[in-house]
């Protein structure tokens, strides 16, 4: 469901490694999820289906004796029964998210509730040989005497991303939809979940101030936020809301647009992360508009727009400056497909962790 798992598993592969997929799925949404957190009482249906789960898993286990075995993020109890059924196995764990960091990015509080969800995260780390994470800023999280045990790898942009993208950026070159890289009118596209992480009522208010400029707005996604997003951005006619577009056709659609919005809010998380959308939208061909946090500043360098957390106003001034400037756009959009090339393959991702897991005993031919 989400790109990294995929990510690390083809960044691995195409290292060298022979890769088995044993996947057995939860069947339940991120907003099933954080409905637990709020009320504990649906817990028995996360048990239920975990049980079931697991008993699959551990049938179709007993046919691999692997050299490392590689848990996916939100992998928090299903790290343990990695542990169980390979014990001299390496465990990998991917720890794109914390339960807690996210219980509170999510605005789901609660002092005992909150402990208990840090105690979560922190049995699974300890379960684990080795801790993925996305940022610099999560690996300071991680408690210190398990620090360790962590590699920072970003998450980086499947092949379908790359694939998508236009091979230039010449007036004369169409795109996917059968109009030409640019025309007339800034074309932008925001896709996610609507919240506080994305910051997305300040893309609604930035649309807002934006309605009488000739800017083209796709905004794809759902969430908490939605209706406060489409409130602030008032009567924009340029903007298109979209609920949902299947994960196939995504890579296409974005690469139809000459800006990919990041992320602009103001959680404490949100100061931490690079999303992977952003990843995404260089890979895709666009030029990216996001915040100007320490993570994203050093991950995107100059191949990205900045704006500071929160500011709606100097992000409609961003995109404004975009669309009066297409040699400016051209520049943005080549220097992200340059730096997305070089650094946010799946291979190129993986490189640290691929030596990582090359130090570890019998597993020296991993190249």
């Amino acid at each position: 469901m989400h790109p990294r798992a995929g990510i690390v598993l083809d960044g691995l592969a195409r290292h060298g490694a022979r890769v088995f997929e044993c996947a057995e799925p939860l069947r339940l949404s991120t907003a099933q999820r954080v409905a637990m957190l709020r009320q504990p009482w649906r817990l028995p249906l996360l048990g239920g289906r975990m049980l079931g789960c697991w008993t699959r898993l551990a049938v179709r286990a007993r046919k691999h004796s692997p050299d490392a075995v590689v848990v996916g993020y939100m992998g928090h109890f299903d790290v343990h029964l990695a542990k169980l059924l390979f014990r001299r196995t390496p465990i990998v764990l991917d720890h794109l998210i914390s339960a807690g960091d996210t219980a509170a990015d999510r605005r789901v509080g609660g002092r005992v509730r909150g402990a208990l969800l840090r105690r979560l995260d922190r049995a699974a780390l300890r379960a684990a040989d080795i801790v993925l994470v996305d940022t610099r800023e999560h690996a300071d999280l991680i408690p210190a005497d398990l620090r360790d045990k962590t590699v920072v790898t970003p998450v980086g942009a499947p092949q379908a991303w790359f694939d998508a993208s236009p091979a230039t950026d010449q007036p004369d070159q169409p795109t996917a939809d059968g109009a030409r890289v640019g025309e007339s009118r800034l074309r932008v596209v925001f896709f996610g979940l609507y919240t506080p992480l994305q910051g997305a009522p300040v893309i609604g208010e930035a649309l807002g101030l934006l309605a009488d400029e000739p800017i083209e707005a796709t905004m794809i996604g759902d969430g908490q936020d939605r209706a406060a997003v489409q409130r602030v951005a008032g009567r924009n006619p340029n903007v298109t809301w979209l609920d949902w577009v299947e994960a196939e056709e995504l890579p296409e659609v974005v690469a139809r647009h000459d800006v990919c919005l990041g992320i602009f809010g103001t959680t404490s998380k949100a100061l931490r992360v690079v999303p992977n959308k952003v990843y995404q939208g260089l890979a895709a061909g666009c030029a990216v508009v996001t915040s100007g946090t320490g993570p994203q500043r050093r991950a995107l360098a100059d191949a990205a727009v900045f704006v500071p957390p929160g500011d709606a106003k100097a992000l409609a001034e961003a995109l404004r400056s975009l669309a009066n400037n297409p040699e400016e756009l051209a520049r943005r959009r080549a220097a992200g497909r340059e730096l997305a090339q070089r650094c946010f393959t799946a291979d190129g991702v993986t490189g640290e962790l691929v030596e990582r897991l090359r130090a570890l005993p019998g597993l020296e031919a991993l190249t």
